[in-house]
């Protein structure tokens, strides 16, 4: 991937959209039990997504591959999909968000390590957990806030291409 060539654009593709969110939680979330994957898949499009905005990439055929969902100051969600994993698409998502949006928070599923250290490694930490999710579900959510001070972002656009390039 050449980050200086990945556009993130608005999406409201709900359905492409939820194609990578069941992608990426088939890959990461084995602890979700089948039918709470089935009653969040139905949410996702209906009453989740909806309520952010929601931002997206595509990866080099053009197809949608990761997107981040944002409310004020935090990321809702963040999915990329398992074929695309490890490439940086999540790492562009995060940067834009927030450079851009001043996102500082994050909550992350207590059996998802792997999100865990992504967003550790990225400078956020844990200051609280509840022991059910959102739906009262029983998935432990870690609460995590960015610490420190925030690097100037370079913003480019060209041809309605945005290139994100962080200035040390």
């Amino acid at each position: 991937m050449n980050r200086s060539e990945i556009r993130i654009e608005r999406c409201r593709d709900y359905e492409a959209l939820t194609s990578v969110w069941l992608e990426s939680v088939r890959a990461t979330h084995d602890f979700l039990r089948e039918e709470d994957i089935e009653f969040y898949r139905r949410k996702i499009p209906a009453e989740y997504m909806p309520q952010v905005e929601v931002y997206a990439v595509r990866n080099e055929e053009g197809e949608l591959c990761a997107f981040i969902g944002l409310g004020e100051e935090t990321v809702e969600m963040l999915f990329v999909c398992p074929a695309v994993m490890g490439r940086g698409y999540g790492s562009l998502l995060l940067e834009f968000a927030v450079m851009e949006k001043g996102a500082r928070k994050v909550d992350v599923n207590e059996q998802n390590p792997r999100a865990l250290g992504f967003y550790r490694r990225r400078g956020f930490t844990v200051t609280g957990r509840d022991s059910v999710d959102s739906e009262g579900k029983p998935y432990p959510v870690l609460h995590l806030e960015l610490t420190g001070a925030k690097k100037k972002l370079l913003v480019v656009t060209t041809n309605n291409l945005l290139t994100l390039n962080l200035i040390p």
